[in-house]
């Protein structure tokens, strides 16, 4: 029986990229897909465009990058907010690098994460700054990959009102 600190989260894929001819040739199929989960919209997914892929469609590496990204956030925020800091507004940019291996494999080998905070008081900027390093060791999808993930914030001031 799981304990009360053990979480599951289940999803589901469909591949809806069969052209007829199925996985006949390289060429013969589209890298679409579908990725759901109870109670949440469909996401709609292919593979990079580099991998024969369509570039409106959301691809696993995206898909890592925007989950490190927004684990940092809910975490950063939560520490914001029990530690006296009032965020006003958070945007990130993130990058990652991937590099692929002679057999077609490939890994992340590293990940940026840029966030752009503002807070309300100029006397928590400090900390403010501080708390990142601390949402990165409490992000879980940070602390479960096996590449460096850095971190490049910028914080200033905007007050309330």
């Amino acid at each position: 029986m799981a304990s009360a600190n053990t979480h599951t989260y289940r999803t589901g894929l469909r591949w809806t990229g069969n052209l007829g001819s199925g996985t006949s040739t390289y060429r013969a199929y589209e890298r679409a897909h579908e990725v759901s989960a109870p109670g949440v919209p469909v996401l709609l997914g292919s593979s990079d465009p580099a991998f024969r892929g369509d570039a409106s469609r959301w691809n696993p590496e995206l898909l890592l990058l925007a989950a490190l990204s927004e684990c940092h956030m809910l975490a950063y925020l939560h520490l914001c907010a029990v530690n006296g800091v009032t965020v006003t507004a958070y945007t990130d940019q993130a990058a990652g690098t991937m590099t692929q291996t002679p057999d077609g494999g490939g890994h992340f080998t590293d990940a940026l994460l840029s966030p752009v905070v503002e807070v309300a008081d100029e006397a928590t900027v400090e900390k403010a700054t501080a708390l990142h390093a601390d949402a990165h060791r409490l992000c879980f999808i940070a602390s479960s990959v096996n590449f460096p993930v850095r971190h490049a914030p910028t914080v200033t001031v905007r007050p309330l009102g």
